[in-house]
């Protein structure tokens, strides 16, 4: 097969233009810092690519709701921390009115103490988040959760079924809980009464059962009045340490849901991106290596060219 000086000279030319479009377009991705610039360059990870950021587009209109539920849960274990409080604190007050050396004047003045510590619990049962919504009334943010009767009782009227918001494409999580949930049950393993009867779970009862002790005048009382006294309030104590596990628990659960809307939001975008990454973006030392290569390359096709057009039949 013969070659012609011009298939020659198109031939050491075709090798000079890929030496030069491969070496500029390397330095191109290291300019950039990505290996994929065009679709051309992968089409399959530029593909894949697209993909992937539209799922991150798609995470970060979820960012939002993230941060409307954090919130949401913030309050409520502020509001709950503020109710172990007050428990605590009803709890240390019962045991001194086990004190049998109490005149009825003190134990009135317990009662007293005892009445403000349940219209805390009142007050904190009826909270409101920053937008005004009732944190404890379920879907009926609107009104308030607990009402007071005339008589001094407490029932709750807001809603039976807790807040849930959509915190990714595929997690929805409770956001909020309702106030029967978490001032009038009881957790499993709770502990009965002695007699083997269920233990009060509405907190307000279990509080109206030590004030009505603690006014009950005890002074020249007969036996029977004084053991019914006793039997009240360690019947309220009892009930009071249940209603704190359930506040206690409660409050596990919304600590435990911040942290998966915390990991939720922070691992999802760091997998999208590292993913991205991991189709675009460069191996460096792989591209600084090629990018020498393809120089010496060029260089190699451009002496070639030059040392081919001094050659001549009539070269002596």
């Amino acid at each position: 097969m013969r070659l012609s000086t011009s298939m020659i000279y198109q031939r050491n030319l075709d090798a000079i233009s890929e030496s030069y479009s491969k070496w500029e377009n390397t330095g191109q991705q290291l300019a950039t810092g990505k290996r994929v610039n065009v679709p051309s360059d992968d089409p399959i990870a530029a593909s894949q690519a697209v993909k992937l950021s539209q799922s991150q587009a798609l995470n970060s209109q979820y960012s939002a709701a993230r941060t409307s539920a954090t919130n949401s849960l913030s309050s409520e274990t502020t509001v709950l921390e503020q109710v172990t409080d007050v428990i605590q604190s009803a709890q240390t007050l019962l045991v001194q009115a086990g004190d049998g050396t109490l005149s009825d004047k003190d134990r009135q003045s317990l009662a007293t103490q005892l009445q403000s510590y349940k219209d805390q619990l009142l007050n904190l049962a009826n909270s409101q988040d920053g937008n005004g919504n009732y944190l404890f009334s379920g879907y009926k943010t609107n009104s308030a959760p607990f009402v007071e009767a005339e008589d001094g009782s407490i029932s709750y009227s807001g809603g039976g079924q807790a807040m849930t918001q959509q915190v990714d494409a595929s997690r929805s999580l409770t956001v909020g809980d309702t106030g029967s949930a978490v001032f009038m049950s009881l957790t499993a393993g709770y502990t009965p009464e002695p007699d083997g009867g269920d233990s009060e779970s509405n907190i307000f009862n279990t509080l109206d059962i030590a004030l009505k002790a603690l006014n009950t005048p005890l002074e020249d009382a007969d036996s029977t009045v004084t053991d019914d006294y006793t039997a009240a309030i360690g019947k309220a104590s009892r009930c009071l340490s249940n209603s704190l596990d359930t506040v206690l628990s409660v409050q596990s659960s919304v600590g435990s849901k911040l942290n998966e809307l915390d990991s939720l939001g922070t691992s999802r975008s760091t997998l999208i991106s590292d993913n991205i990454s991991a189709l675009v973006d460069l191996d460096w030392y792989q591209e600084i290596s090629d990018y020498s290569q393809q120089q010496v390359a060029l260089q190699a096709a451009y002496s070639t060219f030059t040392a081919m057009q001094s050659m001549s039949l009539f070269s002596q």
